[in-house]
């Protein structure tokens, strides 16, 4: 019956623009959560070369006219921040995109991804596959997982939230050109502005973009290991599959094997260092949120930085961003190497248990513990099994 009514609503042409073009742009802004909701209340800034360039204010309808116009381009940055909310900052291009936020997350192990889109397709969907489980518009709930929001009418948000994820499963995540999908060569997602919003705890963690100028409707866009370490994939590939048979397309990546990370630019590593730099500069100067989003923009150019990670990692435990340093010290662990990789993967896996420890999660925190012994001898970590292995 799902089905049936996609492909019926597949049909109907939208014609609404976020963006009116005979005013000043506006932006409307929806709950990642509760299906159509609007947010009133957000704040909502253009921010072009680390300058404030339009602000304005979502009203009851969700929507702020930003005053002014801008450059609509990759050297702008969407910002949207409202108290209880996770802050989202996207590049531009921004017209005729549709935004959700996410409600602050509690749980240690929890993890938000959401995807937005322009108005073509109609209709893009949100798989989540990892052992015994698919998630997908047909199959809304799983282990520990949901998908909150289903969109088949343009722009999403489509939402799954993951309560809490599963030491030594893997899980990966993958967008479904539905509107496309008997059209294996369609350029339709590449074309679409797809962008996917990853959340832990109350910050965006990681943010992905479609591949541009590429055929395939589908969109393979990251794996979260067994040992809860995000993997980029970002990959496009043609299928014939039905909706359901997704998880069969993406299964190979479940086996935690090596996916060959995709090739940086020299230009893309100089800029990844260049925001590092001044991310550093703003944790040293006390302008810890400013150091998170630099450091943040920097992964975004260099997925496998491992400094900015590290980085990160301090500027988020020195703010109480638990949820988030875990996934940072998980990264850092990841990326480990030289002669003082044992050193740094022993001291993150301790900095992850007594995370767990302090949240009363004893047996996460014990398997951390013996994480961090199994690569380094020290009594601090002997001391620590033995305080919470009872």
């Amino acid at each position: 019956m799902n089905a049936l009514i996609r492909a019926l609503s597949a049909s109907l042409l939208l014609t609404q623009s976020v963006f009116a073009l005979a005013e000043s742009p506006s932006v409307e802004i929806l709950s990642a959560v509760v299906k159509d909701q609007r947010i009133a209340g957000a704040d909502v800034l253009i921010q072009r070369n680390g300058e404030h360039s339009a602000l304005a204010n979502t009203d009851a309808q969700g929507r702020a006219v930003l005053p002014g116009t801008y450059p609509d381009d990759g050297n702008s940055l969407l910002i949207i921040r409202k108290p209880g909310y996770s802050n989202l900052v996207v590049r531009c291009p921004c017209r005729g995109m549709t935004y959700a936020i996410s409600p602050v997350m509690q749980n240690l192990d929890g993890i938000r991804v959401v995807l937005s889109w322009g108005e073509i397709p109609q209709d893009l969907d949100s798989h989540l596959s990892f052992p015994g489980n698919h998630v997908y518009f047909d199959h809304k709930v799983g282990a520990d997982t949901n998908l909150d929001v289903d969109d088949v009418n343009s722009y999403g948000p489509e939402t799954i939230t993951l309560s809490k994820k599963h030491f030594g499963e893997s899980y990966v995540y993958s967008v479904h050109d539905y509107s496309n999908s008997q059209r294996p060569s369609s350029m339709g997602l590449s074309n679409s502005h797809a962008k996917v919003f990853v959340y832990v705890g109350q910050s965006l963690v990681r943010t992905y973009y479609v591949p541009r100028n590429q055929a395939g409707n589908l969109w393979t866009v990251f794996r979260l290991t067994k040992n809860g370490e995000f993997e980029d994939i970002n990959r496009l590939s043609g299928t014939q599959m039905q909706a359901g048979q997704i998880d069969e397309q993406t299964a190979s990546y479940l086996s935690d094997a090596s996916v060959e990370a995709a090739p940086v630019s020299v230009a893309a590593m100089d800029e990844a260092k260049r925001l590092n730099r001044q991310g550093e500069e703003a944790y040293h100067a006390g302008e810890l949120d400013d150091a998170i989003e630099l450091y943040r923009q920097s992964i975004d150019a260099d997925a496998v930085y491992g400094q900015a990670y590290s980085n990160l990692g301090l500027a988020y435990q020195k703010v109480g961003r638990t949820a988030e340093s875990i996934w940072a010290n998980r990264k850092a662990i990841a990326l480990a190497s030289g002669p003082s990789a044992a050193t740094v993967r022993a001291s993150s896996y301790y900095n992850i248990g007594r995370i767990y420890e302090a949240a009363g999660q004893r047996t996460d925190a014990l398997r951390n513990y013996q994480l961090a012994k199994s690569q380094k001898a020290n009594s601090v970590y002997d001391k620590a099994i033995r305080r919470v292995g009872g």
